[in-house]
């Protein structure tokens, strides 16, 4: 680049402010886990339950939690303070197509073990609306995995009552993980 070109480049950039950082992250795997990762889930049954469904009314916020989770750890994910670290968007996508999204979206962020999950599901204007259908069935196939502990109505930046979040068990690695570093600062 010559000094010209470069002058030019610096006074055209002169008034250019950074983006806001922004701290959502669609999580991808890698290429090659992806493809190890859906041959290891369509060996597994899709074990989530359709059927008859009790549609949870428009004006009931989602939320379930474990029983024996601290009541801080919903506290805090009702406000939003775990960092959202995968998201799936179920947007307009058949039930039957959600049902195998969620499968394979929870399969792949226990097996690269990650907590805190946000799903959107969307929100329909009324208690039938397909949107409120998937909201429905989302809370119940939720409830089925053993390793969510709790979910609940995400934030309006995240989607509101159209998105909920969702905190999965520590996996047995994060533990030792956990554990290791505790018991380092402990000595």
């Amino acid at each position: 680049m010559n000094p010209d070109d470069k002058s030019l480049f610096l006074d055209a950039m002169e008034d250019v402010q950074p983006l806001k950082r922004n701290t959502d992250v669609l999580w991808q795997p890698g290429r090659q886990a992806r493809e190890t990762q859906r041959v290891d889930a369509l060996q597994l049954d899709n074990f989530l339950t359709t059927g008859f469904l009790d549609i949870i009314p428009l004006d009931t916020p989602l939320e379930f939690k474990r029983e024996g989770l601290q009541n801080g750890v919903i506290d805090k994910l009702r406000a939003g303070k775990y960092t959202q670290q995968a998201s799936l968007n179920l947007l307009r996508q058949p039930v039957e197509q959600c049902r195998q999204m969620l499968f394979r979206f929870m399969h792949d962020v226990r097996q690269s073990g990650l907590r805190n999950v946000l799903i959107i599901h969307g929100k329909g204007r009324e208690d039938t609306s397909h949107a409120n259908i998937v909201r429905s069935y989302l809370a119940r196939w939720l409830g089925e995995f053993d390793d969510v502990q709790a979910f609940c109505t995400a934030l309006p930046h995240h989607g509101g009552s159209g998105a909920c979040y969702v905190a999965l068990r520590k996996s047995a690695q994060a533990k030792q993980d956990n554990w290791e570093r505790h018991a380092k600062r402990s000595r």
